[in-house]
């Protein structure tokens, strides 16, 4: 690994509260059926590429994330038709279908995603753009091709922080993809991605950090009793609105959820002995 290469604190361990309650072994496994089935519908429809509607992609990717137990919340104004680059924190692996529910999009995606069981195969073979992240010489021409889609018209999604958070706190927003903006002359969409319980706070449940694997998130996820997927569209930043990258960075990122406190007590060594932080209870007082 890269001493480059973006790190987020946050571990599930640390991070990850569990629900007070769970749902019912056989519903779980009911969600976790249906997500694979809908993603398996969507593997067959690829071909079709291009020729399906956008509000077809949308409800695809909202009931995606609704079968596996999340509800959907979407605010904002809806961005614009043509070249524009989206860009959200990240929190988990639902952020994908998230934010294509918001605007279809080319995704900007590691590597790695292609190995990720069924919906791997999905990002794959839709046009996703892979960086990867631990070779800073291929950077430039990543950067190019993002560039070269956006001025086609397309619209490109990426999370710029490099790395997913636990949703309780969040990283800066590094500044290369936001060079692909400037070069095409495009307007930048921040999102917001939130997830949170009814009736409750902030939820980390969702979170895919640390060592966590894809099937662990995806199991707790089901297993998690009422998820609500939050996606606030922020105000469109248009194009010549900041003069580098560096400017535009810091204005396309969402304002911190809270308090960092795990973060800073992962940052900083414990003694030998001594238990990390318990994570925060996934309820309000």
């Amino acid at each position: 690994m890269s001493a480059w290469l973006p790190t987020a604190p946050c571990t599930p361990l640390a991070c990850v509260a569990p629900a007070p309650r769970a749902v019912p072994l056989p519903r779980a496994v009911l969600r976790v059926a249906a997500a694979t089935a809908l993603l398996l519908a969507g593997i067959a429809l690829i071909p079709l590429g291009p020729r399906l509607p956008a509000d077809w992609v949308r409800r695809w990717c909202r009931a995606v994330v609704r079968a596996i137990g999340v509800r959907v919340r979407i605010t904002g104004d809806l961005p614009p038709d043509g070249g524009v680059l989206l860009v959200a924190n990240h929190v988990s692996w639902l952020d994908i279908p998230l934010l294509a529910a918001v605007r279809p999009a080319r995704m900007l995606a590691k590597s790695e995603i292609r190995g990720w069981p069924l919906a791997g195969p999905v990002v794959a073979r839709g046009g996703v753009l892979f960086i990867e992240r631990d070779r800073l010489r291929a950077l430039p021409a990543t950067v190019a091709r993002v560039a070269d889609a956006l001025r086609a018209g397309a619209a490109v999604a990426a999370f710029p922080e490099g790395s997913s958070w636990c949703g309780r706190a969040q990283g800066r927003f590094h500044r290369a993809v936001f060079q692909a903006a400037l070069d095409a002359g495009v307007p930048v969409q921040p999102v917001r991605l939130a997830y949170r319980r009814t009736g409750a706070g902030p939820s980390t449940a969702p979170a895919y950090v640390g060592e966590d694997t894809l099937l662990a998130s995806v199991w707790r996820v089901a297993r998690t009793p009422g998820l609500v997927a939050e996606a606030e569209i922020r105000p469109l930043i248009p194009p010549g609105a900041h003069p580098d990258r560096r400017t535009l960075a810091r204005a396309a990122r969402p304002p911190s959820p809270g308090p960092g406190w795990t973060h800073a007590a992962l940052l900083s060594p414990l003694p030998p002995g001594r238990p990390g932080p318990a994570p925060a209870p996934d309820t309000v007082p």
